[in-house]
Order: C-alpha cells, then sequence, then structure tokens
C-alpha cells in the first residue's frame, strides 16, 4: 500500500492499492520534487467520478504504468470536495490550455507547483486523436527534461492565466455611481430575459443535454415571480419541477436527486447522488411549498430528507458528502430493474405499477428499466378509471415492496467524508423544511447538524473552522464556501428556532473573513484565508455553479446581517461587492445565479420584521410559514436594546409585529395576517 493508507478521504482510500507511489497534497511531496528535481503530476477527482474509476482500473493499476509514473514523477493523488482550492487553481490551467474540462483532472507541475501541462482522461491506447496515457508521461518527461526553457515559458504564462481569470468579470464602468443609483427597476426584468431564452419549453429546466438542474436559476424565477408578480417565469419553474420530479432523476423509490441527467428528458441520471444537490433543491422545493402549498412538492421533500436521515447521517449528525454512481462496478446497477424481476415482485399487482412507471419488458435504458413517472395522479387515475386514494396506496405498497428487495442489492459506495460548508446547505435545507411543513425532525436535524458543526469543526480559537471531518478528525482550513454557507446556515437556522446565539455566531464570523479573506482593493473575498500557504496563488472563485459562491452567498450574508445588527460596514461592503460585479450577473446570469437574486432585492424592497410580546415566539413560527424571500424578521418576548429591531419596543400587553424598512417602521399590528398584508400592499 502507499502513502494515502493513512489518508481519510474515501477517494485517496480507494488509490491506497495502485502501485503508483501516491502521495496527499502535503509538504512531503513538494520537497521530495524538489530534492531529486522531478516533474510532479497531479491527478484530482473525488470518489462518485466514473471515469475516475475507469482511469484507475486501466492506468493506475497497471505495474508498467506505474513504473513510468513512479521513476519520473513525484506523483500527488487529490480529492477535488477535500481540496476544491487546488482543484480550482488547475482546472484553470486545464481550461487555458484545452478551453474545458473535467474529471479526472491530471496535470503536470515543475516542483514549485507551476502548472505546465494539463488534460482530463486519457486511454491506455491512442484512440480519437488522444494520446495514450503512457505517450503523454512519456511526452511531459521529455519536455521537463529537454526543453526546460519552453517549459518554463508555458508555466509563467499558465500561471498568469490562472492569477487573472478572477479580474475577468469584474468591472470598473459603476465605479463613482450613487449607490441608490446603481439598482434601476428595469434590471430584475433584463435578468429574466437572458434567462428565459435558455429555457427548455418541451422538458423544463434550462438548455440540453447533459441536463443539471439549474437551481441557482430556478430559484431566481420563483423569487421573481413572487415579488413581480409576473406569471411567466413561475410556470416555467412549476413545469421544470414537476418533470425533475416526474424524472429518472429522482429516485421513485428511495427519495433524493441524481447530480444531472444525461438526456433533454430527465429519464436517464448519471447516478451518483450529491449531499449539496439535494440540499439545495430540497430547500427550493420548501420556499415553494410555503409561497403555494403543493402536495407533491411536500412528498419530495418528505422522501428526499427521509434518504438523507437513513443513508446520510452518522451517528454524531454531520450529514455524508455523496453515492457512488456504480455498483460491483457498473453504473446505475443499484437503481435499475428487469421488468420480470418487477413483476415477479408485485405478482398480479405489477401491471398497473409497471404502466404508472414505464416499466417494459425492452426496458427504456439499456435493456433495464429506470423508474419514472409519464402520469400525473390525477390523469393516470382518470385514464384507468381509478380513485386517486386507491392509485396512490397501490403505488405506494408496490414501491416500498421494490424498495426492500433493492436493499438486499450491493449498494453503490458511499463517501463517508463530512464537509463543512456542503453541511451547512443542508442545515438549511432542513431548516426551510421544517418552515415549510411544520415537522420538528426536520429542526431537530438542522439543530443538531449545526451543534455537531460547531463542537467538531470549530479551531479552539472560537473563530476558524476546519473544511472536512471523518473518524474523530478534523483537517484542512476551512474555505470562502464553508464560511459562507455557515453563516447562511446559522441566519436560516435563527429564523425558525429564534435562538439569538446563531445570528451572534454569524456576525462574528463576518468580521473574521473580512480581516482574513477580504481583498480590501476590490472588496471580494479570497477563496483561501490569508494564513494558508500550500497553494503557488490565492484566487477569488465568482461563479455560482453547481454550488453557490463563497462571494455571492456573503453579499446576501452580509444584506441581511447588516439590517439585523445595524451595521453599515456589513451593509456598505455587500453593495461595493455588487457593484464590481453587476454588469457581468447581468450579462450572464446563468452562470451567476446567486448574484442575481442579490441584484432582484435591491431593486424591490427588502422588510425588517420584528415582534414582540408574550406570542412572539408562536406568531413568529405561524409568519414563518409564508413565503418572504426580502426580509429579516427578529422576534422576543421582551424589547433588547442590544438589536436595532428588538430595542425600545412598546407591546402594551399584546405581541405587536411591526413591519420596517431601513428601521422606518409602519403602525404596528398584532396578526401575522394584517402584517402579510402590509408587506403585499407595499410589494
Amino acid at each position: 500500500m502507499n502513502r494515502l493508507r493513512y489518508e481519510m478521504s474515501p477517494y485517496l482510500l480507494q488509490h491506497a492499492n495502485n502501485p503508483v507511489d501516491w502521495y496527499a497534497w502535503k509538504p512531503e511531496a513538494f520537497e521530495k520534487a524538489k530534492a531529486e528535481g522531478k516533474p510532479i503530476l497531479v491527478s484530482i477527482g473525488y470518489s462518485t467520478c466514473h471515469w475516475c474509476h475507469v482511469m484507475e482500473r486501466e492506468s493506475f493499476e497497471n505495474e508498467q504504468v506505474a513504473a513510468f509514473m513512479n521513476e519520473h514523477f513525484i506523483n500527488i493523488k487529490v480529492d477535488r470536495e477535500e481540496r476544491p482550492d487546488v482543484d480550482q487553481i488547475y482546472m484553470e490551467a486545464c481550461q487555458a490550455i484545452n478551453g474545458s474540462g473535467g474529471w479526472p483532472l491530471n496535470c503536470f507541475l515543475l516542483p514549485d507547483q507551476r502548472p505546465y501541462f494539463a488534460g482530463t482522461y486519457y486511454p491506455p491506447q491512442q484512440m480519437h486523436n488522444r494520446p495514450s496515457w503512457l505517450q503523454l508521461l512519456q511526452h511531459m518527461k521529455d519536455a521537463y527534461n529537454d526543453r526546460r526553457e519552453e517549459v518554463e515559458t508555458q508555466a509563467n504564462q499558465l500561471m498568469d492565466a490562472v492569477s487573472g481569470s478572477d479580474r475577468i468579470f469584474l468591472k470598473e464602468d459603476l465605479t463613482g455611481v450613487p449607490a441608490e443609483a446603481l439598482f434601476p427597476a428595469e434590471g430584475p426584468e433584463n435578468i429574466y430575459g437572458h434567462l428565459a431564452r435558455s429555457f427548455d419549453l418541451k422538458h423544463g429546466g434550462f438548455g440540453g443535454a447533459p441536463k443539471f438542474p439549474g437551481t441557482m436559476g430556478l430559484r431566481y424565477l420563483l423569487e421573481y415571480a413572487h415579488l413581480s408578480g409576473a406569471t411567466e417565469p413561475l410556470q416555467h419553474f412549476h413545469f421544470s419541477m414537476e418533470q425533475m420530479i416526474y424524472g429518472g432523476i429522482y429516485d421513485q423509490l428511495g427519495g433524493g436527486f441524481a447530480r444531472y441527467a444525461t438526456d433533454r428528458e430527465w429519464l436517464v441520471p448519471h447516478f451518483e447522488k450529491m449531499l449539496y444537490d439535494n440540499a439545495l433543491l430540497t430547500g427550493l422545493l420548501a420556499d415553494a411549498h410555503r409561497k403555494s402549498p403543493n402536495a407533491l412538492y411536500a412528498e419530495t421533500i418528505r422522501e428526499t430528507l427521509g434518504w438523507v436521515k437513513r443513508e446520510m447521517t452518522s451517528p454524531e449528525g454531520g450529514f455524508y458528502a455523496a453515492l457512488d454512481a456504480d455498483s460491483e462496478g457498473v453504473e446505475g446497477k443499484f437503481y435499475v430493474w428487469a421488468y420480470e424481476e418487477v413483476r415477479d415482485l408485485l405478482g398480479e399487482d405489477a401491471e398497473l405499477f409497471c404502466a404508472y412507471y414505464d416499466i417494459t419488458p425492452g426496458g427504456n435504458w439499456e435493456g433495464a428499466n429506470i423508474l419514472h413517472r409519464t402520469y400525473s395522479i390525477a390523469d393516470f387515475s382518470t385514464a384507468r378509471g381509478i380513485a386517486p386514494e386507491a392509485l396512490q396506496a397501490h403505488l405506494a405498497d408496490g414501491r416500498i415492496r421494490l424498495f426492500k428487495a433493492r436493499e438486499k442489492r450491493v449498494r453503490p459506495g458511499l463517501d463517508d467524508k463530512i464537509l463543512l460548508g456542503w453541511n451547512a446547505m443542508m442545515a438549511t435545507a432542513c431548516a426551510k423544511a421544517y418552515a415549510a411543513l411544520g415537522d420538528k425532525d426536520y429542526l431537530e436535524m438542522a439543530t443538531t447538524n449545526v451543534n455537531f458543526l460547531l463542537e467538531k469543526l470549530e479551531k479552539p480559537d472560537g473563530h476558524a473552522f476546519f473544511h472536512t471531518y471523518k473518524a474523530g478528525q478534523a483537517q484542512y482550513d476551512a474555505f470562502l464556501d464553508d464560511y459562507a454557507l455557515l453563516i447562511e446556515a446559522f441566519i436560516e437556522l435563527y429564523q425558525v428556532s429564534l435562538d439569538i446565539a446563531l445570528l451572534r455566531k454569524a456576525g462574528d464570523l463576518c468580521t473574521y473573513l473580512a480581516g482574513h479573506f477580504l481583498d480590501s482593493g476590490d472588496k471580494l473575498f479570497y477563496f483561501t484565508g490569508q494564513e494558508q500557504n500550500d497553494i503557488p496563488l490565492r484566487r477569488k472563485e465568482l461563479y455560482d455553479s453547481a454550488i453557490p459562491s463563497g462571494n455571492s452567498t456573503m453579499v446576501h450574508n452580509l444584506h441581511k446581517l447588516g439590517l439585523l445588527f445595524g451595521k453599515q460596514e456589513f451593509s456598505s461592503l455587500a453593495v461595493e461587492m455588487l457593484r464590481g460585479m453587476k454588469t457581468s450577473v447581468e450579462k450572464y446570469p446563468t452562470s451567476f445565479g446567486r448574484w442575481a437574486r442579490a441584484l432582484l432585492y435591491r431593486s424591490y424592497p427588502f422588510y425588517e420584521i420584528a415582534l414582540v410580546g408574550q406570542q412572539a415566539t408562536a406568531k413568529a413560527d405561524h409568519l414563518g410559514r409564508s413565503f418572504i424571500p426580502n426580509a429579516v424578521v427578529m422576534a422576543s418576548i421582551t424589547a433588547i436594546e442590544d438589536w436595532p429591531l428588538l430595542a425600545g419596543r412598546e407591546t402594551g400587553g399584546d405581541t405587536n409585529i411591526y413591519v420596517c424598512q431601513e428601521y422606518a417602521c409602519k403602525r404596528p399590528v398584532d396578526t401575522v395576517e394584517a402584517a402579510l398584508a402590509l408587506l403585499q400592499d407595499n410589494g
């Protein structure tokens, strides 16, 4: 076994038995490279990456290939989820060279970590104008040994490209524009117009195959429709969510969404399930249900969080990272069905079940069947002349029987590392689910998880955190995304628990980030803290990709906490972050979905709501059942002078509800319905 046997990452442990002499991204690897004058190969992937597994079988388990790698390179394996900072730098280099990227990501470095070439998957034999892996290794060795000046030039050019990539979208055209003039009323509609051009009107979502959920774009549609009253964005939102829930991308038996679909119709998933996708989608469904109660959304939330609790939660209350797509070396094998297998399990009940879930003798994917729905319950029950309640009971019974049979299969691999930011996203989703459905199990999941993060991942100084945890050990400094998403979770959990210590912690972390991550020049945050010194440069991550960027998340956090704390420095920093990004966000909203939502709340009213009196907690809980994305809420039995929204509030024996804008409050009301009416009257 190589050195990876000492690591905690399931992905690195998968490579611990390779004949390649792998190192982790740790000082000993770079010291050895410098001492021996060898180039470095960094191979980056993650545990649920299908092509990472393929390349391991084809090349990294090959004794001849491993011997060549060990003789000529210092070989480093990186889990991109464990070290996203490393992945970002070298993915930028790969994209600069090739125009695209992916995983596995294989990057060749000088001993000082500067890249001179990067690519993705390479086959064991030359094919499709792509060299074999061994041919590429030979070429990279020769270039390093025989054409060093050329390699140095290439490395310097790539470092320049990587270091400047995060400035491409920063614009100075709004420098000097007063804050009150930065956000015209037509901005949100223009952003919607850009998003609408990529609608898939036939199957929902955005664009074609491969098809990702596009959660941040969908959330923009929901919130823009709520604030503007426009119907078209809401229609596409509901259509898209329904198509995903009906599709094979959603696990019809066990709950939870796969990472993406390989087709436009959402039928064929890439079968891995990621914690972050399910957190974002669950939170979105919860908010949609709060806006307009929807039985399908409620059912999907319960099934998905049921899967999280059953399969993705550690005994300590942490959430695991992912489930693999493969079992027994075959993608999707755990999830697909033969028609005969279903018929044998369900007997005379099989015909109706198979008709509803499109299970046929010929299959709908590579001869097997992926369960999906082609009808709503209402349409199918009408077509079959069955009462909807009877149909639902029949289908539920069939799902239980198939689920129990599936549980006897060889399970996909579990990536059981616990990541701070991903856990925070799921805690936020659980808090939203509690607000939407009132199920206290979800509040307990959120509270238990946040307490676990504070206990196990916070450093002794009370400010900094670790990024990852497994088997009782936390390691690697937390990144901007971790802190930003954790602050978001604190804010969201406060809204349903009213534990004011969460807000204090959120405020403290914002102050910590300003001191350790903020670039005082462009008013944006670096991805890594100033103390981290094991990477060749510090970058800023601006894109909202599958996971929202830490910077866009901080804009929302600073806006809300600026109002809650009455801290102008938080509020002003949020505005300055938007100033530099606004032009790019409006031009490319599909790449900056969470940034776009931040602009939305500058063009529409944003409220502070304070509830003070004996019934404050109960009324805040009642208020939380409604969808109010453009407000922060505080509640207390008595006035609290430390908090601007609660200071000096008179109750007169009643529980008063104050609806305010920038601390200018309307006459207090004493019912939630009256408070909601005030919000509707003002947009």
